[in-house]
């Protein structure tokens, strides 16, 4: 007689995706779908457009877009069934102490985002920390509660200390540039966002209520070891995916059961091309599915999401710490997670199909492939 047993399934409130990509154009529509399909509420849409995201009203001086702009353009391809969209200002070397004021006063400005200069993907408008220290913007911010978005990796590295046997771009950062930032800007509130390493998890755990993190699916999940058999390049992101003992260590801060600190950011990036002729394009795919992704995470990291306990570790992680620090409300819809097998495919847009990672680690080419998770609304 064969043995029958329930599924784990448990329900959750809507959650907010708080560091995602949904780029812009004909992509706008589709990506924007995928992230209301996997129970959010809400999304920060980072800036790094082509223009940049890098004033505040439309009819502000400069060619850049404004977030008033792009947040129209995301409420108009579909996002206006979000109950709320954040919309990071880009730093750039035009960035004054002014614009955070008038920003801030008009409720539009909620939050900026630091990109090393040719970090990542549409970094190359963006300017040295060091440019921001002592010039009036980091002091505005903290004056007026806007919040520190942070790629934290040092620029204008060498291959070795880019990404080194003892050391990497990551560490280098945390290790200079965020001390002296909350030494000097103690009260600024600042995410640490998609950290990769032990010693970004130890800086924020060591910092005030003020300094937060958010972590991916795929740093949760992945170590370099993965990317680099069989070279799975849809595993390719920055900043890039470490070692087993930095993925332990966020899997640990992440997963604690009094965790406030850290939450879900999952800088889901859609590349309808990875691989071209000058490079990898930096980004994972997680649209739609990383409630899954994250699922997966937790019980991997030991977690029993067939407990309360396990399943209000998940649930403050997902949904509960981020919207706290940004104010934001938690939702009283909800969505269910079940511990049953749901097929995922790729994403078909105007410009080209966009490839979920799970998909993209496979070891032969495919189309769809099977999570262990199913997420109903």
């Amino acid at each position: 007689m064969p043995i029958s047993f329930t599924p784990i399934s448990f329900t959750l409130p809507k959650w907010y995706d708080l560091h995602t990509h949904m780029r812009q154009g004909a992509l706008l529509a589709p990506m924007v779908e995928q992230h209301l399909k996997m129970g959010c509420a809400g999304i920060l849409a980072m800036p790094n457009t082509k223009p940049p995201v890098a004033k505040v009203l439309k009819n502000d001086a400069g060619a850049d877009w404004s977030i008033e702009q792009y947040l129209s353009d995301l409420r108009a391809a579909g996002g206006d069934q979000f109950s709320d969209i954040i919309v990071p200002l880009y730093l750039t070397a035009n960035t004054t102490p002014k614009m955070i004021a008038d920003g801030a006063k008009t409720g539009l400005l909620r939050a900026v985002k630091y990109y090393p200069p040719h970090g990542t993907t549409n970094s190359e408008h963006s300017v040295t920390f060091d440019h921001f220290i002592g010039n009036g913007v980091f002091a505005a911010l903290e004056e007026h509660g806007v919040v520190l978005c942070i790629h934290g990796e040092r620029s204008k590295q060498t291959g070795e200390d880019y990404f080194g046997r003892t050391s990497n771009a990551e560490e280098k950062f945390y290790d200079k540039h965020m001390h002296l930032l909350c030494a000097t800007y103690p009260k600024l509130k600042i995410v640490a966002e998609h950290i990769t390493t032990k010693v970004a998890a130890d800086f924020v755990h060591g910092k005030g209520p003020n300094v937060v993190a958010t972590i991916t699916p795929q740093h949760m999940l992945y170590n370099l070891g993965h990317m680099l058999q069989g070279l799975k390049y849809h595993l390719y992101c920055m900043p890039l995916v470490k070692f087993e003992d930095d993925r332990k260590a966020l899997c640990a801060a992440a997963t604690d059961p009094v965790n406030t600190k850290f939450f879900a950011g999952t800088d889901s990036a859609p590349h309808s091309v990875k691989s071209t002729p000058c490079g990898c394009a930096a980004g994972c795919y997680t649209g739609g599915i990383a409630p899954q992704l994250y699922a997966d995470a937790f019980e991997g990291a030991g977690v029993d999401l067939s407990t309360p306990a396990g399943q209000n570790s998940f649930i403050h992680f997902l949904c509960k710490n981020g919207a706290y620090f940004y104010g934001l409300p938690v939702p009283k819809e909800t969505f269910t997670l079940t511990k049953t097998p749901q097929e995922i495919s790729v994403v078909k847009t105007e410009l080209g199909t966009i490839t979920p990672l799970p998909i993209g680690m496979l070891a032969t080419p495919a189309t769809s492939t099977m999570l262990n998770w199913t997420l109903t609304l």
